[in-house]
């Protein structure tokens, strides 16, 4: 029992998640404030430099508690496992295309729908983590469950339920997970880490 020791294993998902943490804590002591201004993306003047630094920092915001709730328990239970297999530096990548993507699809698309939240984050490594045992040549059966179950269900919710939740960016995640995964692991392309 001597030797145990809590390590920093997934730097940048523990550190996603804590920038999330805070940003939502910001959000509830400010009474939305904070999000409003920084963690929220909306269509606001193409001239205010806010507005393009909301096209990344809106996957920070939450919209209370359970809302980062949700999302975090998916990060942590799937962020260091993909952070293991492809580094950290790829996994900053995945998010901040995640984040731009979802930030403009949602500024050009929805002009009166503000978006916070890291769900389309959530979304890429769902799919993303699918492809983990991919092989050349091969589609694996999982990526093609989670692909129909997953996306499947949000353009269903998107079209016959009208609620808060951002079904666009759960799929833009999921489609970027897919492209991503297929990519880095074709055959002769994926590197042990380490």
């Amino acid at each position: 029992m001597k030797n145990l020791r809590i390590t920093f294993n997934s730097p940048v998902v523990l550190s996603f998640v804590g920038i999330c943490f805070i940003a939502t804590l910001a959000g509830v002591l400010t009474g939305g404030v904070s999000t409003q201004l920084l963690f929220l993306t909306w269509h606001s003047s193409l001239r205010s430099p806010l507005t393009y630094l909301r096209f990344f920092t809106h996957v920070f915001g939450h919209a209370g508690w359970d809302h980062f709730m949700g999302n975090a328990i998916y990060l942590l239970l799937l962020g260091p496992m993909l952070e293991e297999k492809y580094g950290s530096e790829k996994i900053i990548k995945v998010i901040a295309i995640t984040a731009l993507a979802t930030g403009l699809i949602n500024y050009i698309c929805f002009p009166q729908v503000g978006l916070c939240g890291a769900s389309g984050i959530v979304f890429a490594f769902i799919i993303l983590t699918s492809f983990t045992g991919f092989r050349g040549g091969e589609i694996p059966l999982t990526f093609i469950l989670i692909a129909v179950i997953f996306i499947g269900q949000q353009v269903l919710e998107g079209i016959a339920i009208q609620d808060n939740i951002s079904n666009m960016a759960h799929i833009v995640g999921g489609v970027i997970g897919s492209v991503i995964g297929y990519k880095w692991n074709r055959k002769g392309k994926i590197r042990p880490v380490g």
